[in-house]
């Protein structure tokens, strides 16, 4: 029976609903849109291109891991963790003869996989290069279409797409970037691959060049297992994983191929999780605080209705089932067609990730009934326990006062509203200083947004005081405007309630906008300082391609230059995974000053390492002590720390000697090459113009191209949380016009009192503009507050960087929202005649 009459108040009231449908579906794309990523990153596939003829794969390792024991109470609790390593593991060559005698095996493929850039005007069409040892070719297989096999070191095939791509053909010359310097070769062939190959250009070296540009010798990146013609694939795989018991190598068949072909693909699952896992918790946060508010509004608007309901003898126990259904029905609306919006906005997700960078196109979108399914259930549960909160004060107070708060509003709120929400605010201060301690990134983030969703939730619960408060402060200055002024002040202390559910949107958008924009530019800001006041170098070298040859550096040194090769790398300690870099000792502290506190950089050599004060903090290091951490290829290292340094954010936790890093990352050419010299630019330039795409740059320079770069990088969390600040916004625009819809009757009334059109049209801008800047204020202080803890935690200084006109822009568009959203349906309200509407049934 409740459910009939539910249905009929849903039908009989479509417009009262509108705004919690929208507020709902909403809400159901963003979680479906989130989950989406998250299914991604758990179970999307990597097909493979390169081992489609192979169909068993062994491989090394890429992970480190760590098993801990624990005994309490008599009971032993084992647990294994693991962590994904950041460069290519390889695998010693010695193994291919334990492979070659494993029963069903009829052929092992070595593979050598590495960086070969080739040099053309027309570049690879986006994909990335890889050079290989044409022994390997048999893999996918590649086959001649022109030409022959390279034999001699100069020797080379490429694929049939760089070769229409480039107009190249058998006789041609082409340069290729490789790991070591630019070097010409003569195409002796053209390979086609018998499967389509979409996502990389392969060049195939002879076997001897290909080992030397590799440069691991005795090792290869791979081995590819052809079976006997009768055997089975997966009982072979069977036999070779009992094989390779007691090493590092990994047997896969299958999709598990596609990883080891793309490990950029499978480091991408790891950051979709966690970046869906972050989108999906503060989408869902935001999420449950505005459909609260939407339903309160909503509840609210039908006090009046309710209460006679109650007058009638209507139990509270059937309010809270007719509430609840209502609930439910347009939540089970809002949630299917949010659902299958979330579908294709995650799927635009998805491609605007791949178009930044942040996730390769090798690592397919995944769409399945998991993701919508549960942004249904989150919908469904999230509207009947709004609607169930909403509806407290209405089912708990006695009849008779229901229909006397229906005429008037009370003059305070609840006290447990008021107790909830100081301890909403006691919570996020606990927030704010926790956040003021936490020093790494991963660490920060999660809080940041917490602590802004804890502080504007602790805003929602106390809206009607708070407005109360600045109707006190603003009641001066707004009767200075007039008729209007004195009509918005009026209705700011009648209707506090009414207003705050306006503020709390408002005061999210300003806050979380803000802390988006400005949270990364205070990161990126004080890495940016430091690397500029730790660079001491007359010029930096750069590089347009894949990075600086050392043969470049060694061209420099020749004329007496002091030269610092910097390489780029990630390393774990234990688990902990630390940004590093690799650095030439020699004449380091005339290019380089990190701020060292203690020890020396002139220890500084093979067998030691200079950490960064974090990293000495939270490991326990100090000079001479010994540290043990897993290289980015995954090989195991101890060594002797020779100084701590301040300037970690610029230049990284762990810095180690050159050479020790360019022998364990896929990229051994330098980021960037340090230059102490008297030269000029154009001496420099000419220096080294046989190496093309060489740039010869000022620090200033440089440190105006990492700008550039962080900002790219920026982009892609913007784009992950506009569309929370998106939703945040029609949540703006959807709480205003429903407060302002609502008082059609009271609009008809100021007018039959002799107010006219324009009167009221002023008192609605006027009190738009004073939530504006009620919410405008609080959304900037928490954001403050919460960037300034950010800033102590992360840059040891309460500086966070603020762009003002960047600022301005987020005030004005927030004001902007809130102008339209008042002034539309108010504007529309007016148009009907003021006696019709005095006069009708409410």
């Amino acid at each position: 029976m409740m459910l009939r009459y539910a249905l009929r108040t849903v039908r009989a009231r479509k417009a009262a609903f509108l705004g919690a449908f929208l507020a709902l579906m909403c809400a159901a794309a963003l979680i479906t849109a989130c989950g989406s990523l998250l299914d991604t990153g758990l179970r999307g596939t990597i097909r493979t291109e390169r081992y489609a003829a192979a169909p068993v794969v062994v491989s090394a390792d890429q992970y480190v891991h760590r098993t801990t024991v624990k005994h309490k109470k008599g009971k032993t609790k084992v647990k294994h963790k693991a962590k994904p390593i950041a460069e290519r593991a390889w695998l010693p060559e010695q193994l291919r003869s334990t492979l070659a005698r494993t029963p069903g095996v009829a052929r092992v493929v070595p593979e050598l996989t590495f960086l070969a850039q080739p040099s053309t005007p027309a570049g690879t069409g986006g994909r990335t290069a890889y050079g290989h040892a044409w022994d390997s070719a048999a893999l996918t297989p590649y086959r001649l279409t022109a030409g022959r096999a390279p034999r001699a070191a100069d020797d080379l095939v490429i694929d049939g797409d760089l070769a229409a791509r480039a107009r190249l053909r058998p006789g041609d010359h082409l340069t290729v970037q490789s790991t070591r310097a630019p070097r010409d070769y003569r195409i002796t062939g053209i390979a086609t691959p018998a499967t389509p190959v979409r996502h990389q250009t392969s060049l195939f070296f002879s076997t001897a060049e290909a080992r030397r540009l590799a440069a691991h010798p005795g090792q290869v990146t791979a081995f590819g297992v052809l079976p006997a013609q009768e055997a089975d694939p997966e009982r072979v795989r069977e036999a070779l994983t009992k094989a390779m018991h007691g090493t590092t190598a990994q047997v896969g068949t299958g999709d598990a191929r596609g990883p080891v072909e793309f490990l950029d693909a499978a480091a991408a699952r790891t950051r979709l999780i966690s970046m869906g896992g972050a989108m999906g918790g503060t989408s869902l946060l935001v999420a449950i605080l505005v459909v609260v508010g939407t339903f309160a509004l909503t509840v609210q608007q039908r006090h009046r209705e309710l209460a006679v309901l109650r007058a009638i003898a209507a139990t509270p126990g059937q309010i809270r089932k007719l509430l609840g259904r209502e609930a439910l029905i347009v939540g089970a609306a809002a949630g299917t067609a949010g659902a299958l919006l979330g579908l294709l906005l995650g799927s635009w997700l998805h491609s605007r990730f791949v178009a930044l960078g942040a996730v390769p196109d090798t690592l397919e979108h995944t769409v399945s009934v998991f993701p919508p399914l549960a942004a249904l259930a989150a919908t469904l549960l999230g509207a009947w326990a709004a609607a169930r909160i909403a509806s407290r004060r209405i089912v708990r107070i006695r009849p008779a006062e229901a229909l006397a708060e229906a005429r008037a509003e009370r003059t305070r709120p609840a006290w447990g509203r008021i107790a909830a929400g100081l301890l909403l605010l006691a919570g996020g201060v606990v927030l704010v200083v926790v956040l003021a301690s936490l020093r790494t990134e991963p660490a920060s983030t999660p809080v940041t947004f917490l602590a802004v969703i804890v502080l504007s939730t602790s805003v929602a619960l106390l809206g009607p005081l708070l407005v109360k408060a600045a109707a006190l402060l603003l009641a001066g200055p707004l009767r200075l405007t007039g008729h209007g002024g004195r009509l918005a002040i009026a209705n700011l202390r009648g209707n506090a309630a009414r207003m705050a559910s306006v503020v709390t949107p408002l005061a999210l958008l300003v806050g979380m906008t803000c802390t988006v924009l400005f949270v990364q530019a205070t990161l990126g800001n004080a890495a940016r300082t430091q690397a500029r006041e730790g660079i001491t170098a007359d010029w930096v070298v750069a590089a347009q391609g894949v990075g600086v040859p050392g043969e470049a550096a060694e061209r420099l040194r020749a004329r007496h230059d002091t030269v610092t090769e910097v390489v780029r790398t990630t390393v774990r300690v234990g688990l902990d995974k630390y940004v590093a870099q690799g650095v030439t000792p020699a004449g380091l502290t005339r290019t380089w000053d990190p701020g060292v506190t203690a020890g020396s950089l002139d220890r500084l050599g093979p067998g030691t390492v200079a950490v960064s004060e974090l990293a000495a903090d939270q490991q326990h290091l100090r000079p001479g002590s010994t540290l043990k951490l897993t290289l980015g290829d995954g090989t195991p290292a101890t060594l002797t720390v020779a100084a701590v340094y301040t300037r970690g954010l610029g230049f990284g936790d762990l810095t180690f000697a050159h050479d020790l890093v360019a022998h364990h990352v896929d990229n051994p050419l330098a980021s960037s090459v340090l230059v102490s010299t008297t030269r000029t630019q154009t001496e420099l330039a000419t220096t080294l113009r046989e190496f093309p795409g060489l740039r010869i740059l000022s620090p200033a320079a440089a440190d105006a191209l990492q700008a550039d770069r962080q900002q790219a990088n920026a982009e892609v969390n913007y784009l992950a949380m506009g569309l929370v600040l998106a939703f945040t916004a029609i949540a703006v625009v959807n709480t205003l016009a429903m407060s302002v819809a609502e008082r059609v009757r009271e609009f008809a009334l100021l007018r039959l009192a002799g107010a006219t059109r324009r009167q009221v049209l002023r008192m609605l801008r006027t009190e738009a503009l004073s939530v504006l800047f009620l919410a405008t204020s609080l959304g900037s202080g928490i954001a403050l507050a919460v960037l300034t803890a950010f800033s102590v935690g992360m840059t040891g200084r309460a500086a966070p960087t603020v762009t003002p006109l960047l600022y301005v822009g987020v005030v004005g568009i927030a004001g902007v929202l809130a102008l339209v959203a008042g002034s539309v349906p108010g504007r529309a309200a007016l148009r009907v005649r003021a006696v019709t509407v005095a006069t009708a049934k409410e």
